[in-house]
């Protein structure tokens, strides 16, 4: 795995190892093609959780090499679910929760709810944030170690990138005890409510999980592979949970709980054009179906992602975790609170795939949505 990282990495393809529990040091290079020969070789010796790592391994490097499966299959191959979707009535009942708690900070559902919604969570200075982030994850920080039982130590280092030709806005990575957070500017529109937000997803809820596995990982044997990958099994898990945070632990914050109730819906109708585009619809009719739901919709990045989720091979992959975990997490947080503190402590302390996931809440949603 570190071998293959190497390389994409040496090629300016994506990263392979977005956080390494416990760190070997640096590697030479592994083609694909040779990777791909050493992990079906592993195949026949492997069992349980190494053995889906292997499978979900294998057809990432398969379409990295130009292979294309039924989105279905690839997704139930790298991310461990399925992509039935959702249904209309479904998402008019999430667009409801949206509009109440929009309603109770005083944001009206329309073309400028977002750009209201920001205004009602305090506008800041892109400059100020990695000060309002750190101060947020101090005061957050006992909140999510009470909450997850995670004593796990960490070091943070931000970095400012800028970064045009990428969807992503935020990034976290790692290895061991280090985490690295980079902030691609020209994405960030910045608010005193989001960086607490930020706080909890990206250093509380990556960061903060990534090194409670490293620890563990670190010091005793454990059954998975330990490197995480983001075209890989666990990312229903720490997607989903990293979007619900503020229902779990800040149910009370009503501006938070606005826009993880907004972001819940907005997943939802991305996940409409990520099916869309893969069953054939362009991406200008996904994107038309796309502001019809969403009126404050400006797709100014979001045409290119909605084609990157048919035609980039990680992103095909990687971009359903979003919906797929969203909607299941937000739903355990309504759910009995020995349920959710159960999931929140063993998310903690082991990856979980979203078979892991049912197995800890078998009334659970079904996850990647039950179909139309």
């Amino acid at each position: 795995m570190r071998g293959w990282d190497a390389f994409e990495r040496s090629v300016g393809g994506q990263a392979v190892v977005d956080f390494d529990c416990v760190p070997g040091g640096e590697v030479a290079g592994i083609s694909r093609e040779v990777v791909r020969e050493r992990l079906v070789g592993l195949r026949g010796a492997a069992e349980g959780a190494v053995l889906a790592r292997i499978d979900a391994d294998v057809a990432y490097l398969d379409a990295l090499l130009g292979a294309r499966v039924p989105l279905d299959e690839y997704v139930r191959a790298t991310q461990g679910c399925g992509v039935a979707g959702w249904s209309d009535e479904y998402l008019h009942r999430v667009a409801g929760e949206a509009r109440a708690a929009l309603d109770a900070v005083g944001v009206a559902w329309g073309e400028g709810a977002n750009r209201e919604l920001r205004e009602v969570e305090g506008r800041l200075d892109v400059g100020d944030a990695p000060d309002a982030i750190r101060d947020a994850v101090a005061e957050l920080e006992p909140v999510v170690r009470a909450a997850t039982g995670s004593t796990a130590a960490y070091r943070l280092t931000m970095e400012s990138v800028a970064v045009d030709d990428v969807y992503w806005a935020y990034w976290l990575d790692g290895a061991g005890d280090e985490v690295r957070l980079r902030l691609n500017l020209p994405h960030i529109d910045f608010t005193a409510a989001g960086a607490r937000q930020f706080a909890l997803h990206e250093v509380l809820g990556h960061g903060l999980q990534s090194v409670s596995l490293a620890a563990r990982a670190a010091r005793e044997d454990v059954p998975w592979v330990r490197v995480f990958s983001v075209h890989a099994l666990y990312q229903v898990m720490l997607e989903g949970l990293a979007q619900a945070l503020p229902l779990f632990l800040l149910p009370d914050d009503a501006v938070l709980v606005a826009r993880t109730r907004l972001d819940h819906f907005v997943q939802l109708v991305r996940a409409r054009s990520h099916l869309a585009v893969n069953a054939g619809a362009s991406v200008d009719e996904a994107a038309a179906d796309m502001l019809a739901w969403m009126p404050w919709w400006d797709g100014k990045i979001g045409r290119q992602v909605v084609k990157d989720r048919r035609d980039d091979p990680l992103l095909r992959s990687y971009l359903w975790v979003y919906p797929a975990g969203a909607d299941w997490f937000v739903r355990l947080a309504e759910a009995d609170a020995g349920t959710a503190d159960a999931v929140l402590r063993t998310a903690y302390r082991e990856p979980l795939t979203p078979d892991d996931l049912v197995r800890l809440w078998p009334d659970g949603p079904v996850i990647g949505g039950p179909g139309a």
